[in-house]
């Protein structure tokens, strides 16, 4: 069975990166999102095992210590951690995976890993990025500033992706993410290690 592809999304807050995760999981099938551990409290209608794996403070350091993350950062006062054991386990089971990570996580695993794909999502403003934190309705002033002041930094690292997309409108976003990942199983070498297969040109 050949391995799944790993599809790293990042995005600053705001930019409508959970949106699109869902529309495009909606159309894949075969594409399973990889479940990070945070420890941050869940937000309403958020459940354990879902969106996160909500662990404390001290369970989450244990973690870090035993070596069991493929990477993991704090984010706006809180930690956020994905499992090796878990991302292995999808990958060689010939899924694909969606990591949704911060871009501190997307360069760990770039450091670490081969051949992920790595996609980042930006809004089509700075005003724009504002109104969407601001319409949560989640969040106090200052953590609202915090999280725009972090937003510009992190869209300095988008260079460093593969693939760049604007959600500027939803739908025509949701199509461009969905192309990269059509696209990216029909990327030469890997097709033609099945080709080899199938046609015995060993």
């Amino acid at each position: 069975m050949s391995e799944g592809i790993l599809f790293v999304l990042s995005a600053p807050s705001g930019a409508g990166k959970t949106t699109l995760s869902n529309l495009v999981m909606d159309h894949f099938q075969a594409l399973t999102p990889s479940i990070s551990y945070t420890t941050r409290k869940a937000r309403p209608g958020e459940c354990n095992g879902v969106e996160y794996r909500f662990i404390d403070h001290a369970e989450f350091e244990r973690m870090v210590n035993a070596g069991e993350f493929a990477e993991h950062a704090d984010v706006h006062g809180n930690r956020y951690g994905t499992s090796k054991a878990d991302l292995d386990a999808l990958l060689t089971s010939g899924k694909d995976v969606l990591m949704d990570i911060d871009v501190q996580g997307a360069a760990q695993i770039r450091s670490s890993r081969k051949g992920g794909i790595y996609i980042f999502i930006v809004p089509p403003s700075m005003e724009v990025c504002e109104e969407r934190l601001r319409a949560r309705g989640a969040e106090d002033e200052e953590s609202i500033q915090r999280r725009l002041e972090g937003a510009r930094n992190e869209i300095k690292e988008a260079e460093s992706y593969d693939y760049i997309i604007i959600n500027d409108k939803l739908e025509l976003a949701a199509e461009t993410l969905r192309s990269v990942i059509v696209a990216e199983h029909a990327g030469g070498e890997r097709v033609f290690n099945k080709v080899e297969e199938i046609f015995q040109l060993n």
